[in-house]
C-alpha cells in the first residue's frame, strides 16, 4: 500500500517529484562532496614533503596507495549491496555507511601522518561500500512499476551526484593550498554531516521498502556463513595483527594485496558463472560480456589515473598562475563533472536521433576506450614540452574532456548490459560483477602508476594511450562475433 502511494504521479514535492528524492538527492550530492573533495587532495598530501605540509611519501607509493584506495572502495560496494540485502536493508545501510564516512574525514583532518590515513580511509572505504552501493536502490524504491518518471528521477538524482562531484575540488583544494590539507579533510567531513542531516530529517519520506533486509538471512543460513567465512576471516585477522605488530606492514605490500584481490575477485566470479547449471543461450552471453568486463578494466584503469597520474602532472607540470591568481591543482579535477553536466544531453539527443541506426554496446564501449586511449595522447602531446618546461592547463583540461567523452560511451550501458547479459539466476551478481571491474582496473593501476615519473611521462601517456586506442579498434572490429554470442541484447 506505501509504495503505490509513494508511485501516485500526484506526489510532486520536488521537481514534479516525490519528496524523497530530495533527501536522496541532497544525502548523494553531500557524499560526493566528500568522497571527491578528499580524493582531490589525498595524493598531494601523501607526497609533498613535511614542509609543504605534507607527508613526504615517495611519489610513486603516494599515487599507487591512492590507486588502491579506489580500487578498494570499489570491491566494498559490492559487499555493501550484499550487507543490505541479507542484513541490514538499504536505508540504514546508507545511515551507517554515512557515519562511518564522515568519522573517517574526521580522522584524516585530525590524526597527524600515516596513522590518520591507514585509520581513516579504513572507515570511509567501508562507510562508502555500505552508502555508494545502496542508496541508488532507494531511489527506485520511490517510483511504481508504472511510473513514467523513474528515468527522470535518476536523471535528477545523477545530477546531484555531478553538482557535488563539481563543487568539492574547488573548495577542499582552495583550503589545503591556501590553509592547510587538514583543513581541505575537516570540509570533506562537514560535507558529509550535512548529507547525513538532510537522510535523518527527510528519512520519513523514503517510506517502508529499505527499512528491513529484502532477503535476510536464516538462522540456517548464519550458521552457515560463520562456519564459511569465520575461519578464514580468523586467519586474516592474525595475519593482519601479525604483520603491524612485527612491523611488516609496508604500504608497496598493502597496495599489492589490493591489486592482487581486484584481479582474482572477477575470475572466482566469472568461473562460478560459467561453472553453474546455465543454459547455452545465457553461457554464450557472459562469453559474450567478458571482452566488454576486460574493455571495461583497461577503461577505469586509464580513467582512474585523474586523481593520480593526471594530479601530479597538474601539481608539477601545468603553468598554474592566471592572471595573477595560482590555481590550485586540484581543481581540474573538477573538470569531469562539467564536462558531463554540459556532455550528457549532446549524447542523449544523439542517440535518441540516431533511434535503431545508434551503434550497440560493443561499439560503445570501443569508443569509450579510444575516447580514454586518446585522452592520454594529448597528454603524451601537453608533455613534449622537454626539461621540465610549464605547459598551459589547457592540455590537461582538453584531455579530461575527451576523458569525459569516452565514459558518457561506455559508463551508462555498462550495468544496463550486464543485466541483460545475465543469466537469470545471476541477475544481481552480473551487477557486481561490473563493479568488480571498475575495481580491478584501480588494482591494476595502482601497479602501473609507479611507472610514472617526469622522466618517463611522455612513454608512459605514449603506450597507455596507444594500447587503449588499440583495444578500441579491435573491440570495433570483433563487434560482429561478440555479437552473435548476445544472441539479440544490443
Amino acid at each position: 500500500m506505501t509504495e503505490n502511494k509513494r508511485a501516485e504521479p500526484a506526489e510532486r514535492g520536488f521537481f514534479g517529484h516525490p519528496r524523497g528524492l530530495a533527501t536522496l538527492f541532497f544525502t548523494e550530492m553531500w557524499e560526493r562532496f566528500s568522497f571527491y573533495g578528499m580524493r582531490a587532495i589525498l595524493a598531494f598530501y601523501l607526497y609533498r614533503s613535511v614542509t609543504e605540509g605534507g607527508l613526504g611519501v615517495d611519489q610513486a607509493t603516494a599515487l599507487a596507495l591512492v590507486a588502491a584506495y579506489g580500487s578498494a572502495v570499489y570491491m566494498a560496494s559490492v559487499v555493501g549491496a550484499w550487507v543490505a540485502d541479507r542484513l541490514l536493508g538499504t536505508q540504514r545501510s546508507v545511515l551507517y555507511g554515512g557515519i562511518l564516512i564522515m568519522i573517517g574525514h574526521l580522522v584524516l583532518a585530525l590524526v597527524p601522518g600515516l596513522a590518520g590515513v591507514g585509520s581513516g580511509l579504513s572507515l570511509i572505504i567501508v562507510g562508502t561500500g555500505l552508502l555508494k552501493s545502496n542508496v541508488s536502490a532507494i531511489v527506485g524504491t520511490l517510483y511504481g512499476p508504472a511510473d513514467e518518471r523513474r528515468d527522470a528521477g535518476f536523471s535528477i538524482f545523477y545530477m546531484g551526484i555531478n553538482l557535488g562531484s563539481f563543487l568539492a575540488p574547488l573548495l577542499t583544494s582552495l583550503a589545503a593550498e591556501r590553509v592547510d590539507f587538514h583543513l581541505g579533510f575537516g570540509l570533506a567531513a562537514a560535507g558529509m554531516a550535512l548529507g547525513l542531516l538532510q537522510y535523518v530529517l527527510g528519512r520519513r519520506h523514503l517510506g517502508e521498502e529499505g527499512r528491513r533486509p529484502s532477503n535476510p538471512l536464516t538462522a540456517v543460513d548464519r550458521r552457515r556463513l560463520v562456519a564459511r567465512v569465520g575461519p578464514p576471516l580468523a586467519v586474516a585477522v592474525v595475519v593482519v595483527l601479525f604483520i603491524l605488530f612485527t612491523g611488516r606492514f609496508t604500504m608497496t605490500g598493502l597496495v599489492a594485496v589490493l591489486s592482487l584481490l581486484s584481479v582474482l575477485l572477477p575470475i572466482v566470479y566469472f568461473t562460478v558463472i560459467l561453472r553453474s547449471r546455465i543454459t547455452p543461450v545465457e553461457r554464450d552471453r557472459v562469453l559474450a560480456f567478458i571482452p566488454l568486463f576486460l574493455t571495461s578494466v583497461v577503461f577505469w584503469m586509464l580513467f582512474e589515473q585523474q586523481a593520480t597520474v593526471i594530479a601530479a602532472f597538474a601539481d608539477s607540470r601545468v603553468n598554474l598562475s592566471l592572471g595573477g591568481f595560482d590555481i590550485p591543482p586540484g581543481w581540474f579535477q573538477s573538470v569531469n563533472p562539467v564536462a558531463i553536466i554540459l556532455l550528457a544531453p549532446v549524447f542523449a539527443t544523439v542517440w535518441t536521433r540516431l533511434g535503431d541506426r545508434q551503434p550497440g554496446t560493443p561499439r560503445k564501449f570501443a569508443g569509450g576506450v579510444f575516447f580514454v586511449g586518446l585522452s592520454f595522447l594529448v597528454m603524451m602531446v601537453a608533455s613534449t614540452t622537454g626539461d621540465g618546461a610549464e605547459v598551459a592547463p589547457l592540455w590537461p583540461a582538453v584531455a579530461l574532456v575527451v576523458m569525459t567523452c569516452g565514459e558518457l560511451m561506455l559508463s551508462p550501458v555498462g550495468l544496463s548490459v550486464s543485466t541483460k547479459l545475465a543469466p537469470a539466476a545471476f541477475s544481481a551478481q552480473m551487477v557486481g560483477l561490473f563493479f568488480l571491474s571498475l575495481a580491478a582496473g584501480s588494482g591494476i593501476g595502482a601497479q602501473i602508476v609507479g611507472l610514472y615519473s617526469p622522466d618517463t611521462e611522455l612513454l608512459y601517456f605514449g603506450v597507455l594511450g596507444g594500447l587503449a586506442v588499440l583495444l578500441g579498434v579491435l573491440l570495433a572490429v570483433s563487434t560482429p562475433i561478440i555479437r552473435r554470442r548476445m544472441h539479440g541484447v544490443r
